[in-house]
């Protein structure tokens, strides 16, 4: 049956390469389909119950999307004439950012004082041209002891100022309406720099992280495909000698991509950071199966076969370890539909399909192409004594201690897995060439940090948040948490309530106190909501019912392990201190990412193990041995504990890109373990070759092909790993490790197993074969 459909391929050439084109032409064009989706939100599945938690905070008040422009002017100083005049111009302008809704400055901060027996409450700085020495002093003085300024929209040291403009996206396409804020966003940013020349002006905030994702994915997109295409091209032009074999194996690859990305556009699927990476991935894994069909088409040729003869005879011998290692990829990266992650299940499939489709084109296309394209005449055979079998005979004779010494190295590696700590800070997502990056670790070190924890904090009745009681609680929270040393910054509401207090009794420092009544808190409320400007007001901070207000606490940057301790401390704190209505979860992207690694990796296990249990069965069953197929697991899972070893060595801290990759790589590390162990296998029990020869045989049969194969491999995820978008890199970088680890476990360590465990059971063979004639 398998030679029948190998020379129906071979005879049908030009009906194969036309059916296959037209399929794919219309598979292809569903990529027209794809868009990108910049929202962080993307990273969450819906069942998220940080991201509930998230969304029902910003349905109760205003989202938390925003532009923060960090102002840092030449002289250094923010509290004069020429820079107040420049916070003020552009905290004007920033109003006609698109979908802007607030702007909140230095200049427009709305503060409140009393003029006999009225309450004042306006911009602290109307015209800052004619400020004089004194009114400068005062300006001075209330923003340096306002703790809603300071380290929000002022540095303590005064040096340096912050803008911030919050955004109400209308959702109808966000990636346009993210663009157009941005780019405004930077066109007064130019502008400031223009008018006042030696000013630094730094953009960040949740905006710009957005459009950072989608920049970083274009410039991927641009940059390391392209020079994957080009790395893979001439590692194959090298490796085979041939560009006929290159060509065809590039137009096998281009199809798998193209259908696979297809595919995605017409399911609809929205690309994002993560699942944009899957061309770079399918170009990759696609290139193994061409490798391993036309390595075997090459052999033939030299031994003096006919062109479609040799052919056949590779499709024959290889159809069956492709189709295996093209299975268990498949089912490798289908695992990943267990993630928590939405972008790196679409990632699997993507990448699943890719392979999928790859394994048909291998098969069809790739034949019928050799059939067509011109061949140069084929090169002589190898001698006998080449590389391959000079490793092949070290390994025999060195075979115990290969055994024992792999394994110490293995158990070395994999002590160090412990040294790993879990940490999905989101700003590390991006590296030093991202301008958001620069920006944010800028903001952070001067002025106020991007990281948030959002606390929803209920009163219990309407109108309850002017109950001294709550205030009292909710004040002692606050105070609180600027005590940890993680807080750069708490947004309360019982600020403004001191400071009116305050105000109403002739501004007497000795009343900077929460009002003592309810009735008199709600008065001061009151009074203040409606002194105040539009897009000024309170409804970031306050529900309509007034039944529950909102907390903010601005983080340094933080590891994962630090975020989710201070979270357990301030649980602690509210389940010791607050009502019932008050033990609140914080909520908010910072806390969501920091859970998002933990989560992955809870969710992650069952698919791994399946897709383990299931690979293990299909080992079994295509080895036709319940032994070789148990053996054939320890190679398996020996590269990914080794990797995580070194990456703990190395790196220590693991992403969720990182925590992927032990489920992705499971079914690519496993292809060289299928096509040596089929090899072998081939050796003992057709060819009645010993445990040493079997592995001579295997090494002189396949291990050239695999040599390529992982080169590829660690070709394609080293160029991932020059992503500028962390995520990629580091799931690059890991998975390159992972493949080259699995790489020396199949040559080194699996030969020696098999030979240490065959050894016995073949040395009593071969003293029955010769006891029985004596026995006749």
């Amino acid at each position: 049956m398998i030679e029948r459909f190998t020379r129906s391929i071979i005879h049908r050439r030009f009906l194969t390469l036309l059916l296959a084109l037209g399929v794919f032409a219309g598979l292809s064009a569903g990529v027209r389909l794809l868009e990108f989706t910049t929202d962080y939100r993307v990273f969450f599945s819906e069942d998220n119950p940080q991201l509930a938690a998230f969304e029902s905070l910003q349905k109760t008040f205003t989202k938390v999307d925003n532009i923060l422009f960090v102002l840092h002017p030449a002289d250094g100083g923010v509290l004069t004439p020429q820079t107040l005049a420049a916070l003020k111009s552009l905290t004007e302008a920033a109003w006609q950012i698109p979908h802007s809704t607030r702007v909140d400055s230095l200049t427009n901060f709305q503060h409140s004082f009393s003029q006999g027996d009225e309450l004042v409450v306006e911009d602290l700085v109307r015209d800052p041209a004619s400020l004089s020495s004194r009114e400068l002093a005062r300006v001075k003085k209330i923003s340096l002891n306002d703790p809603r300024l300071v380290n929000q929209l002022i540095s303590p040291e005064a040096d340096v100022a912050g803008v911030n403009v919050t955004v109400q996206l209308p959702g109808r396409d966000p990636r346009s309406e993210v663009q157009e804020a941005v780019f405004r966003a930077r066109e007064l940013a130019q502008q400031v720099r223009h008018d006042n020349p030696g000013m630094d002006v730094h953009l960040t905030g949740y905006l710009m992280m957005n459009r950072a994702f989608w920049e970083a994915s274009q410039h991927d997109l641009r940059t390391l495909v392209p020079i994957m295409f080009a790395a893979v091209a001439a590692l194959l032009a090298l490796l085979l000698r041939s560009w006929a074999g290159v060509f065809a194996s590039a137009l096998v690859v281009t199809l798998s991509i193209s259908g696979a990305m297809g595919l995605a556009g017409w399911a609809g699927v929205k690309l994002t950071p993560a699942s944009v990476m899957a061309p770079t991935i399918i170009l990759t894994l696609a290139v193994a199966n061409c490798v391993h069909i036309l390595v075997g088409f090459f052999q033939g040729l030299r031994q003096g076969l006919a062109r479609a003869e040799s052919m056949t005879e590779s499709l024959q011998v290889n159809l069956a370890p492709v189709f295996l290692t093209s299975l268990t990829t498949t089912i490798g990266f289908l695992s990943m539909n267990f993630s928590d992650t939405p972008p790196f299940r679409d990632l699997g499939n993507i990448v699943a399909l890719g392979v999928a489709l790859a394994f048909i084109l291998g098969m069809t296309l790739l034949p019928a192409l050799m059939m067509i394209l011109p061949l140069a005449p084929p090169r002589a055979q190898a001698r006998e004594g080449g590389a391959i079998n000079v490793l092949g005979r070290s390994v025999v004779r060195h075979r115990s201690s290969l055994l024992w010494g792999s394994a110490a190295v293995m158990l070395l590696l994999a002590s160090f897995i412990p040294r790993n700590e879990l940490n999905d800070a989101f700003i590390e997502y991006f590296d030093q060439s991202i301008e958001f990056r620069r920006s944010t670790d800028y903001s952070n070190e001067h002025l106020t940090g991007i990281y948030t924890v959002e606390y929803a904090l209920d009163a219990g009745e309407p109108g309850g948040i002017s109950d001294p009681a709550f205030l009292a609680v909710l004040d002692r929270f606050a105070q609180w948490y600027r005590q940890q040393p993680e807080a750069v910054h708490v947004n309360s509401i019982t600020d403004t309530m001191k400071r009116l207090n305050q105000n109403l009794h002739d501004d007497d420092p000795l009343w900077h106190r929460l009002p003592d009544k309810r009735d008199l808190a709600a008065q001061y409320l009151l009074l203040y909501e409606m002194s105040l400007p539009y897009g000024l007001d309170l409804n970031d901070r306050i529900n309509v019912d007034k039944s529950a207000t909102r907390l903010t606490v601005t983080l340094h940057h933080i590891t994962s392990r630090q975020m989710l301790a201070l979270e357990e401390r301030a649980r602690t704190w509210l389940r010791a201190n607050a009502p019932v209505s008050m033990q609140v979860e914080g909520t908010g992207p910072a806390v969501m990412f920091f859970h998002l690694t933990a989560r992955n990796v809870a969710s992650m296990l069952p698919g791994w193990l399946g897709a383990l249990a299931l690979i293990s069965l299909i080992m079994v069953a295509a080895l036709r041995s319940v032994k070789l197929g148990l053996l054939s697991i320890l190679p398996n899972l020996v590269p990914a504990a080794m990797a995580f070893g070194v990456w703990g060595l190395l790196v220590s801290q693991v992403g969720i890109s990182v925590s992927m990759v032990a489920g992705m790589t499971l079914g690519v590390v496993v292809d060289d373990t299928i096509h040596f162990m089929t090899k072998y296998q081939r050796a003992r029990r057709v060819l009645g070759k010993s445990p040493q020869e079997a592995t001579l045989y295997a090494f002189s049969s396949v291990a050239a092909a695999m040599i390529v194969t992982t080169l590829v491999l660690l070709g394609g995820f080293l160029v991932l790993s020059l992503s500028a978008y962390e995520m990629n890199a580091a799931m690059g970088q890991m998975a390159a490790i992972t493949i080259g680890l699995a790489l020396a476990t199949d040559l080194l360590f699996l030969p020696a197993l098999l030979m240490k465990t065959e050894e016995k059971s073949h040395a009593k063979s071969s003293d029955l074969d010769a006891a029985e004639p004596a026995s006749l």
